[in-house]
């Protein structure tokens, strides 16, 4: 570690990325540090152009105070978001901007080679397209239905395709970006990530369900998302009565289960969309099973909020575009199971940054792993990351 990293640039730059402390004064008095070593630090990161003077706060006399922020547009991050049979990417500016999306029903079941080289042909056509290149990537994060070890970045296992187990994605992009940071996290806790950031009301404390072909479940408490000792926070199980073995979760309530149900009754179904797309035209078998798939997740998600006790559970995933059908029962069960205490005041509603949740999310990961505090000291003192 660089001596002096407690006064590092990485420590000034993430006071500076939350907004807490975004002028020399705020700055100064969050720290503690002397105007001299504050005036190295920024010094330090608009020479790398890592943030930018933007102007000048209003004030009730004398001079505005300078203020700084990231330069959004030192470089572009890359974000996927995988799921079980759709997958959304896009380019971000470095605040997560998106600048340029696309997606294609492509999802774990086609392996991740197959992904992986669709999306790197996808993004090198989208960068074109912005008169872009490789080199301006400076960062990627991926969003995978499925437990990562966030020690190493591998997935782990087992994952609901073998194909999956063990897979160390950073190794399917370093051919075109070795230059970049990579971040690898699961799909729920990146989409959770997004809805506890980005999302226009702030809660510190949220339990998140990604409600697709699988289920996932995550969890911010005090504004940060909660991974566990592994990452493998959030792997719930059904509750049963009569001493049956509990099942997980997504083994008896998700999309996954849905389409099984479906194609049992001679319907044709491949992806969590066509399930979305039965519902709104109205069909009652399909509504029927939405409805009973959405109880059995919300008596679930009683316990989870008797046990957390967040301000608000946010339904995102391609079922919740269901609608009431998928939300109002997940909503009643709440309610109905957890004490009154833990639900005073519980909000139980749809994403608020809808499909956009997860590529947001998977930006503010590579985000993270682009600018960590260290990494930042580092690269600003001695011109290297290691």
């Amino acid at each position: 570690m660089v001596k002096g990293m407690a006064t590092g640039s990485g420590v000034a730059l993430s006071l500076i990325r939350s907004g807490r402390a975004t002028t020399r004064n705020d700055l100064i008095e969050v720290l503690g540090w002397s105007r001299i070593t504050l005036a190295r630090r920024l010094d330090e990161l608009l020479d790398a152009s890592i943030i930018v003077s933007v102007g000048q706060l209003d004030s009730r006399g004398g001079r505005p105070p300078e203020t700084f922020a990231v330069n959004a547009d030192a470089g572009l991050l890359l974000a996927v978001d995988i799921g079980g049979s759709h997958t959304r990417l896009a380019i971000t500016d470095l605040t997560s901007t998106l600048l340029a999306e696309d997606e294609a029903d492509i999802g774990l079941n086609e392996g991740p080679t197959e992904i992986f080289e669709w999306a790197g042909q996808v993004f090198d056509y989208m960068l074109r397209s912005m008169g872009k290149e490789r080199r301006d990537v400076v960062g990627i994060g991926v969003g995978v239905p499925g437990p990562v070890d966030v020690a190493t970045g591998r997935l782990a296992s087992p994952q609901v395709y073998p194909e999956w187990d063990g897979v160390l994605v950073r190794e399917y992009f370093k051919t075109r970006y070795d230059h970049a940071v990579f971040a690898v996290d699961r799909d729920v806790n990146v989409m959770a990530l997004a809805e506890a950031r980005k999302a226009p009301t702030e809660e510190p404390n949220l339990v998140v369900v990604k409600a697709g072909m699988g289920l996932g479940l995550g969890f911010v408490t005090d504004g940060r998302v909660y991974r566990g000792a592994r990452g493998g926070a959030g792997d719930v199980s059904c509750p049963t009565l009569g001493g049956d073995r509990l099942q997980r979760l997504e083994e008896v309530a998700s999309g996954a289960v849905l389409r099984a149900r479906l194609l049992e009754r001679g319907y044709t179904v491949r992806t969590s969309a066509d399930i979305v797309e039965l519902a709104r035209k109205g069909d009652q078998a399909t509504l029927s099973l939405i409805e009973e798939t959405a109880a059995i997740i919300g008596q679930t998600l009683a316990d989870v909020v008797g046990l957390l006790n967040p301000e608000a559970v946010i339904i995102g995933g391609n079922l919740a575009q269901s609608g009431d059908p998928f939300l109002q029962p997940i909503r009643q069960a709440i309610f109905d199971g957890a004490r009154d205490f833990a639900t005073r005041g519980l909000v139980v509603e749809p994403s608020r940054l809808g499909h956009a949740a997860g590529v947001t999310g998977a930006s503010l990961l590579a985000q993270d792993a682009l600018f960590e505090p260290g990494r930042i000291s580092r690269m600003t003192r001695t011109g290297t990351t290691k």
